[in-house]
């Protein structure tokens, strides 16, 4: 057999049908495999064509809908995909908790991104940063000309910042363009403007531009969310709402004093925010940077990163919870305008606003980290997880529809979830014979 090569010309030209035949006979699949890439009903082949390049199909994602939701005074259904079991189910379970004191409490900063131009070989910056900032007028006048119906919407430009940067590579001069994005996730006007300007900042500064581009570091464009979790409503069979309370405090003080603690901490925030974004068709990869570095960049003097999230006692001894990160969403362009299922998401939750939207991803981050911190510190995070993870791999191992409930139970008894074992239990339900 001669080896395979990777060296594919003009596969974009060809059609989704070709391009499958392609990899199925390039990596040898079956029938059955090559069945997994087609397309569901109500999605468009040709849609998805022309969203991204090379298409040979689609990949779904679990879609769950998360319940017992009140935001700002506004009940919500709130459309989740992700693949980790019990993440829709403890994000449900924190809603019903925080909605005996009222919900959530949310609210998001105007939508203003950062278009960042790095300018090099600048022979005065100092000098150079005068001479930018006195032509800020005429600077932000000519990026929006590049974008007059962000403009007649409300948005566009709105200020400059200079920064002077030193690098390993030398002093740099770094231009700040301040864009107010509306409802669009802002990537292509902020790259847009920013592309137009860049001649003319090199030219004030008397250097060179290199990197003309948005920063998904988006201090400006905040979402924030709070909520009151009521101490008697903590209790467990294992603990006292007042244990719970004291133990939450004591999981979120390790997150605060830990790396190691904290970025797992972040994790589940970003398991509910991200399950989110990915459903309304919003960029997770954009939001989940700008969250982690945010955390890194807000953090105190001495501090690598903080918790995106704090919690406190108030003076009844209930549990108060708050979150604050970027939140760089948008409901115009992009697959939130294109993808059917993104688009019935979107209506699902009923936002008219990209700030509403943010408030919601927001109020779900807490609930999430809330859920998460409540099982680790009184019954482990494994027990709310066991049963679902039990399902996956009794599924995985080969179980029939039939049989999958008894290899749970079997599983979950013996505190043995593991795929060696579903495929044990298996063979010895199927030596007993049906029941």
């Amino acid at each position: 057999m001669s080896e395979r090569s990777s060296e594919i010309s003009g596969l974009y030209r060809r059609t989704i049908e070709e391009r499958r035949e392609l990899v199925r006979e390039w990596a040898g699949l079956t029938e059955a495999e090559v069945r997994s890439y087609e397309f569901p009903p109500g999605i468009d082949p040709a849609t998805i064509d022309r969203m991204i390049e090379n298409v040979i199909g689609v990949y779904p994602f679990p879609l769950g809908v998360a319940t017992n939701f009140r935001i700002n005074g506004q009940d919500r259904l709130i459309p989740m995909a992700i693949e980790e079991p019990s993440v829709v189910a403890a994000a449900s379970n924190a809603a019903k908790v925080a909605r005996a004191t009222g919900g959530f409490r949310a609210s998001a900063t105007a939508p203003v991104m950062i278009g960042q131009v790095q300018i090099l070989d600048v022979p005065d910056p100092a000098a150079a940063r005068l001479r930018i900032l006195d032509e800020r007028d005429r600077l932000l006048e000519a990026a929006n000309a590049k974008d007059p119906v962000l403009v007649k919407f409300g948005g566009g430009a709105r200020d400059l910042e200079v920064r002077l940067l030193q690098t390993p590579r030398g002093s740099m001069l770094i231009v700040h363009l301040l864009v107010d994005a509306r409802d669009a996730g802002g990537m292509n006007a902020v790259n847009t403007m920013c592309e137009a300007l860049a001649p003319e900042l090199a030219r004030l500064a008397g250097g060179r531009s290199v990197l003309r581009i948005i920063s998904n570091l988006a201090v400006h464009r905040l979402a924030r969310a709070r909520a009151t979790f009521r101490v008697d409503l903590l209790a467990t069979d294992r603990a006292t709402g007042p244990e719970v309370v004291e133990a939450i405090l004591d999981a979120y003080a390790l997150a605060v004093a830990d790396p190691y603690r904290c970025a797992t901490h972040n994790k589940g925030i970003m398991n509910g925010i991200s399950s989110v974004v990915i459903a309304t068709g919003n960029d997770y990869r954009a939001i989940e940077s700008g969250a982690h570095t945010y955390a890194a960049w807000s953090a105190e003097e001495g501090a690598v990163v903080r918790p995106l999230t704090t919690y406190e006692k108030d003076a009844a001894g209930n549990l108060v919870g708050s979150i604050e990160l970027p939140t760089a969403l948008g409901l115009i362009g992009g697959a939130t305008a294109v993808h059917p299922t993104a688009k019935a998401n979107v209506k699902l939750l009923g936002v008219k606003t990209a700030r509403e939207l943010a408030e919601i991803v927001a109020a779900v981050g807490l609930a999430q980290n809330f859920a998460a911190l409540r099982a680790l510190a009184t019954e482990g995070i494994q027990r709310g997880h066991m049963e679902l993870h039990a399902r996956n791999l009794a599924t995985s191992a080969g179980a029939r529809p039939d049989e999958v409930d008894r290899v749970v139970a079997r599983l979950v008894q013996e505190h043995a979830i593991r795929f060696d074992r579903a495929k044990e239990v298996i063979e010895e339900l199927r030596a007993l014979g049906p029941r």
